[in-house]
């Protein structure tokens, strides 16, 4: 196998983070790494409290060559996470992720063990583009060759089948060039909870993370979790609501109490802040918000959609600038996320350089105290 198509071998470590961090010491005065000390196995890595995601954009060449470039340029400016799913612009997003940290290491600028790389899946992933007969690829490319079966498929769309999960990551590791993924997320799992009940979602669950378990002895991933979208933003008894407690205790069926289920990923922002104020998971006679009970159960809490898709970016009170210690509605909405107590690493879509630099400068701002975060919390949520 060519130096070019060999998958990158390692993954973040202690050791590798904190030398990613220290190679930035005027962040450092900023609190721009965190460590997720409550979590297992994880406790001692340091998160940069931006990551870029990559969710947005063409589903062409030039956008690929971007998203690369964009990679190269947050590295070099204090990012050390990266986010992806293999159904991101059709697993382009995956391979210019990869692409971006294969340049970085070959040049020897840093080592794997300083990056860490999240992706998902669970949706039906295209590859490259939109296929003209949907249903025959699916068919062909999944059906026929037996690894799902059509009553495995959600809503047409959804699928979190061992068999399914563990293709995908083959797949997403290829993409990324990585023989091992930090974190691997079951993609918006809530999306099953329209076309199965709650007892069969339950029994998925716990087959998708006994999977999971294998793809961490197997070394394929570090650790794995739930990304969701509405799942912890919405109240018990509603269609799309998880339990916490029930996907812990998931993960102790399939993989013990020194299970692998760390980390959890939910849309937090300005406008959509319920993973700080919604009390809808219980814990034992506790109801408490997804970031506490992150916080009690040793789980990471990764924030999605700071900006939502863009929306944050513009219009936002006046005076949001002062109170947050920023110079724009962007800067805003990045230091209200990053600032949330019990939020390890906010994401922030950055498909340019341009756009990386830009977001850069907040990452020289001073983060918001908790008291004063909390109360701007109660004076606008």
């Amino acid at each position: 196998m060519s130096e070019s198509s060999a998958k990158i071998a390692g993954y973040a470590t202690p050791e590798g983070t904190l030398r990613f961090a220290e190679r930035f010491p005027d962040l450092q005065q900023f609190q721009n790494f965190r460590q997720p000390s409550n979590v297992p196995g994880a406790k001692d890595l340091w998160f940069s409290t931006l990551g870029l995601g990559s969710y947005l954009g063409e589903t062409d060449d030039a956008a690929d060559q971007l998203y690369a470039q964009a990679v190269v340029t947050a590295v070099r400016n204090g990012f050390n996470v990266f986010d992806t799913a293999i159904n991101y612009r059709h697993q382009r997003s995956e391979r210019s992720i990869g692409a971006g940290i294969r340049e970085l290491i070959l040049e020897r600028d840093f080592h794997r063990n300083e990056i860490v790389v999240c992706s998902k899946a669970g949706y039906l992933s295209f590859d490259g583009e939109v296929p003209a007969e949907t249903r025959s690829y699916f068919t062909h490319e999944y059906v026929d060759s037996g690894i799902i079966k059509p009553t495995d498929v959600a809503g047409g769309m959804h699928c979190m089948a061992p068999a399914y999960l563990l293709n995908q990551l083959e797949r997403s590791r290829a993409n990324l060039g990585l023989e091992t993924i930090d974190v691997y997320y079951v993609h918006n799992p809530e999306s099953e909870l329209g076309d199965v009940s709650r007892e069969v979602f339950q029994a998925r669950l716990k087959a998708a993370f006994a999977a999971l378990e294998q793809a961490v002895s197997d070394g394929k991933i570090r650790f794995y979790g739930i990304a969701s979208w509405n799942a912890l933003r919405v109240q018990q008894g509603e269609q799309a609501y998880i339990s916490l407690s029930d996907c812990v205790s998931a993960a102790r069926e399939a993989g013990g109490e020194h299970h692998h289920f760390r980390f959890i990923q939910l849309p937090f922002n300005l406008a959509m802040a319920e993973g700080y104020g919604l009390p809808a998971q219980a814990l034992g006679r506790e109801q408490l918000s997804p970031l506490q009970f992150a916080a009690q159960e040793g789980l990471a809490a990764i924030g999605s959609a700071s900006l939502y898709q863009g929306q944050l970016t513009r219009n936002l009170p006046p005076n949001l600038r002062a109170l947050l210690n920023a110079e724009t509605d962007a800067q805003c909405a990045m230091q209200f996320a990053r600032s949330a107590p019990g939020l390890l690493t906010s994401l922030i879509g950055m498909g340019r350089p341009a756009h990386v630099l830009e977001n850069a400068a907040v990452l020289h701002r001073n983060m918001i105290p908790q008291e004063e975060w909390e109360s701007l919390f109660r004076n606008n949520a």
